[in-house]
């Protein structure tokens, strides 16, 4: 497994990390307790020692339970991320909650599940629009003062945010939406991190199990899976992703790599790229995208990956239906 130094710090973590919101089952159909455990259990025998979670995965805290469950004396074997500043409300709503004492309060709540006295990386899953984000990175620095965090991350800001949590609370990570369809952020805020030697950790690299090529073009998706939400899932978009997938699977196939490997290959050596948080709720899912990792795509395959991409042709918004 490859190793990567996050932001300023002396910590590293593996190229390849775990996301964990699957593991809790809530729009993750087929999700269960003792997968979820031997799912964890495996990043340790793979050589992942990254966990990515947060406050509002699962009910009552269900994915930060599992990991302090499947960890027991080996926590302190992995660099664990949690998150802060969104929960759900009664209807099943997700709520922003950036004020200080609701993230001190989460946080609080989240090292209780965990089962730990700190966590290595700390983030602001999201900006409450009701709150000064610069309000919220101050809270967040006092849990750093308090030794309750070891360093502080954002999510889902834009730069114009981002300057102001960092002038407030220096960020040693930023973890934004990216994989090899939705590449936004190359335009503004990686740049932005690259040059003040933040982190940058993203979600979705397999675009919810997309990419992975595991779905088939005639896949009927159960009625509670939220992914279809999403307009990838759905007429046009999803023809088109399946034709790419389709050539992507021609270029595995020649390097001898899964379609899951090769995407998250290409991301993890995208420059500024420090990690993919990979999704998983099996031990099978972990092990195939771990190997992703120690290897690197040749000039050839890298020009036949930018073709395929320029066939299938920029993605509509994803703004969800």
């Amino acid at each position: 497994m490859e190793y990567r130094t996050l932001g300023k710090t002396k910590m590293r973590v593996s190229a390849v990390a775990l996301g964990c919101w699957p593991i809790a089952g809530m729009t993750s159909p087929g999700a269960t307790d003792e997968n979820s455990i031997a799912t964890i259990r495996a990043c340790l025998d793979l050589g992942i020692n990254h966990l990515d979670t947060a406050y509002m995965y699962g009910a009552q805290g269900q994915s930060e339970r599992l990991i302090r469950k499947a960890l027991g004396p080996r926590r302190d074997e992995m660099v664990i991320a949690t998150k802060g500043g969104l929960h759900w409300n009664e209807q099943g709503e997700r709520v922003p909650g950036g004020r200080p004492d609701t993230l001190r309060r989460e946080c609080e709540e989240s090292l209780l599940r965990l089962g730990t006295d700190r966590v290595e990386l700390y983030y602001l899953h999201a900006p409450d629009p009701g709150v000064p984000v610069a309000e919220s990175a101050g809270e967040l620095q006092r849990l750093v003062d308090e030794g309750k965090v070891l360093s502080v991350g954002a999510s889902n800001l834009d730069v114009p945010q981002l300057e102001a949590f960092h002038a407030e609370c220096p960020l040693t990570a930023f973890q934004p939406l990216y994989n090899i369809l939705q590449r936004e952020i190359e335009a503004d805020t990686l740049p932005w991190c690259v040059e003040r030697g933040i982190s940058v950790l993203v979600y979705w690299p397999l675009l919810k199990g997309l990419l992975a090529g595991g779905l088939r073009r005639d896949s009927v998706l159960d009625e509670t899976d939220s992914r279809l939400k999403y307009p990838m899932f759905h007429g046009k978009e999803w023809e088109k992703n399946h034709d790419l997938i389709d050539r992507l699977r021609q270029i595995a196939a020649e390097a001898g790599r899964t379609v899951a490997q090769l995407v998250i290959n290409w991301t993890i050596h995208r420059p500024g790229i420090t990690a993919a948080l990979c999704g998983a709720k099996r031990p099978d899912q972990i092990r195939d995208t771990a190997g992703a990792a120690d290897w690197r795509l040749s000039e050839d395959q890298l020009a036949q990956i930018d073709q395929a991409l320029a066939e299938r042709g920029p993605p509509a918004a994803e703004t969800p239906i």
